[in-house]
């Protein structure tokens, strides 16, 4: 059975090697990563996930800033592997920093306190779901791009460089550019030890 969310999903893959050979424009771009977490599903319709969209030397001044954090806790000697991929990640176009409101799962706390426990956890889909909608969305675009963690050593620069809200936690960043190699091929558990299929047979009759 054909379906283009299957064939988006088999073009998104991480892509370390970035580089500037776009055809789309900064504006365009940032439109379509806008649109991308505008229509990303969130518990209660909360709206909760936010972002910080960088190009160009705003980019890269991120992951400087990223590296010079983590030259002060990796070992010199062993700094080079993450230097490379620092530099990696600034050759791209841009770099999406993913937030989810602090102040918004609080609101819902207090608005729904049924819930109260499970908002943060709520929050956490969100902002995956806004991820991987940016992440499929540059796919189809023909960009690539990864989705990195250098939370929390990169939050309290990144919020000084950009002037971020104090209620926004930083939840990821994903650095995105044109593909400039290609890739190995995926690999796959088996299905038996990841799915639980029950009546199968009863809804095909």
């Amino acid at each position: 059975m054909s379906n283009p969310t299957i064939a988006t999903l088999k073009k998104r893959r991480t892509q370390y090697a970035l580089g500037r050979n776009v055809k789309q424009s900064p504006a365009e771009l940032e439109a379509l990563i806008k649109e991308a977490i505008r229509l990303s599903p969130s518990s209660f319709n909360s709206q909760s996930s936010r972002a910080v969209i960088l190009f160009g030397a705003e980019s890269e001044k991120f992951w400087q800033l990223t590296e010079d954090a983590l030259r002060a806790v990796v070992p010199a000697d062993a700094f080079a592997p993450t230097e490379a991929k620092m530099k990696s990640f600034a050759a791209g176009v841009g770099t999406v920093l993913f937030y989810e409101d602090q102040d918004t799962v609080k609101g819902l706390q207090e608005n729904f306190p049924l819930y109260a426990d499970a908002f943060p956890t709520f929050s956490e889909h969100s902002a995956g779901m806004a991820q991987i909608s940016v992440w499929n969305a540059l796919a189809d675009a023909g960009l690539g791009a990864s989705l990195q963690h250098y939370s929390p050593i990169a939050d309290a620069p990144a919020a000084e460089a950009f002037n971020v809200p104090a209620s926004w936690k930083l939840r990821a960043q994903m650095p995105f550019g044109s593909h400039e190699a290609g890739f190995d091929d995926k690999g796959f558990i088996e299905d038996e030890g990841r799915f639980i299929t029950l009546g199968l047979a009863v809804a095909a009759e």
